[in-house]
């Protein structure tokens, strides 16, 4: 009588905790729900696994029929934004994209005893990313999205890999590459203008809206980056590539992240070395060079039933949870934010976590970004390899700050345009080949495309929405299969997803 007294009363808390917002236990003595679940493909057979865990050990009886669907982080978050009903009913997702879902009302924020907990149990930048303002909106689900310097060992002395530019001179002496990707990726670029003190934030309205921008990498400061970048871009043997195969290669270093780490190792084996980013210098001042760093988040979408809901947030909470991160690293090597996970022995002996942490002072968490930004930014490497001097070094920054202030300019005409961009007729991913609508669908001028090339549909000239090879926002690349002249044709069918033809007119 004692027990089921308890259990009522704790009940009656629990869904009067429920109509504040509260995330403490509260379920109807149990209960089952059938529920979808979003996981990145390579974690759905785990979080299977972890939802049945749950099911048998949890206090309060609750019963999970999970159907547990692949879908990447970028594509649960366009998802989310577009049919928040229609969503799944907890979601893994990149920090990045946090904004839309707050601003989409696709993130039930936690209660204000679950988001003690998760603050003190988790990494401090993994809650950041999970706040906005003073409420959390999801859980930390990892702590490892950023770059380090890897290494090998046989070439580059100990001494050196603090100094960008005895690491240059080793490379042009061993006649091995320094791959750092420094002409194809705004990501890796940023890196320069960080160590200086610069930012580059994007600031939005309540609709999610981008307003305005605070960006100083055209500054004095900026200046110095693009003398330090500069010195690398301009040595035979700097190499624009971020992955770690480049070892196989006739590479000595690669600059990338963990995800590369069992590739590095499985090509240099003992002769791997794994630290954080080195310094360069100007004018007699040393910078270390800054990186983003980002997470995956955990979601819980909004139920009407409230039950549900808290029943949700307690399973979100052990998905979350010390042994769930932990059967994570072992099994997909994600690094965890939980700081138990963190210091435990198994995590302190990954080097590349390691490392990851001795870069966290130098890195800038990755915020939400307007889609143009990573085209206008990532070609700064060339426009500083070509510079012949000081003066073109500030023109390249005056091309780039022109660029930014033309993202709050431009029409709606040109924010709904749509455009084919690719590794194809001579660009590099860095040229929008324009569509024109007709017939209800939009259309390309006609395009020599060789065998082997690819190419994506976007809007806007922006990443926010591009559509791939099978037919969804984000999706992977459409290939060309044989040369010739093609138009390219984008039918929509929904605001998430479209179908692209290939249309040959000659050859």
């Amino acid at each position: 009588m004692k027990k089921a007294l308890a259990l009522l009363l704790a009940l009656a808390m629990v869904f009067a905790l429920a109509a504040c917002g509260g995330t403490a236990p509260k379920a109807s003595e149990g209960g089952s729900y059938d529920i979808t679940v979003w996981a990145p493909e390579l974690a759905v057979e785990l979080t299977k696994q972890q939802i049945a865990d749950f099911n048998e050990s949890n206090e309060y009886g609750i019963k999970f029929n999970a159907t547990v669907e692949p879908v990447s982080e970028a594509d649960a978050a366009n998802n989310m934004v577009t049919d928040v009903e229609a969503g799944g009913d907890i979601f893994f997702f990149a920090q990045d994209q946090f904004a839309r879902l707050v601003q989409a009302g696709a993130l039930n924020k936690l209660g204000a005893e679950a988001a003690a907990a998760v603050k003190a149990a988790n990494d401090a930048g993994a809650v950041k990313a999970a706040t906005s303002g003073e409420e959390m909106f999801a859980y930390p689900l990892t702590a490892d999205n950023g770059y380090y310097m890897y290494y090998d060992k046989s070439v580059i002395p100990e001494e050196d890999v603090d100094s960008v530019e005895k690491l240059i001179a080793d490379t042009e002496k061993a006649g091995k590459y320094f791959a750092f990707e420094a002409e194809t990726s705004a990501w890796y670029i940023a890196s320069w203008f960080f160590a200086t003190g610069c930012v580059s934030e994007w600031i939005t309205d309540n609709d999610g809206k981008f307003i305005s921008i605070k960006d100083t990498f055209n500054s004095p400061e900026g200046l110095i980056a693009a003398k330090g970048l500069k010195k690398l871009v301009d040595s035979p043997m700097h190499l624009s590539s971020s992955s770690a195969s480049e070892f196989s290669s006739g590479a000595a270093i690669v600059v990338s992240g963990i995800w590369d780490y069992e590739t590095a190792k499985g090509i240099l084996g003992d002769n791997l070395g794994v630290t954080d980013l080195p310094s360069f210098e100007v004018d007699g001042k040393e910078y270390h060079l800054g990186s983003f760093n980002g997470c995956k988040l955990l979601g819980v979408k909004p139920q009407a039933d409230a039950a549900k809901g808290a029943a949700l947030h307690l399973l979100a909470q052990y998905l979350t949870g010390e042994k769930a991160e932990m059967e994570r690293f072992n099994t997909l090597s994600w690094g965890p934010a939980n700081l138990a996970d963190q210091a435990s022995e198994a995590v302190q002996a990954n080097p590349g976590l390691v490392a990851l942490a001795k870069q966290a002072p130098y890195s800038v968490p990755q915020g939400n970004i307007e889609g143009s930004w990573w085209d206008i930014a990532k070609v700064i490497g060339d426009d500083v390899k070509a510079a012949a001097d000081e003066a073109g070094l500030q023109a390249a920054l005056d091309n780039y700050a022109a660029k930014i202030d033309a993202v709050f300019t431009r029409t709606e005409e040109e924010m709904n345009a749509w455009s084919v961009i690719g590794g194809i007729c001579g660009s590099n991913w860095d040229k929008d080949f324009p569509m024109s609508e007709g017939g209800g669908c939009f259309v390309s001028e006609p395009l020599e495309l060789k065998a082997g090339e690819e190419f994506k549909v976007r809007q806007g000239a922006s990443w926010d929405v591009n559509f791939g090879a099978d037919g969804t926002i984000g999706g992977p690349n459409v290939v060309v299969e044989e040369d010739g002249v093609y138009e390219i044709v984008l039918e929509l069918k929904s605001e998430t997803e479209a179908t692209i033809t290939m249309n040959k007119v000659e050859g």
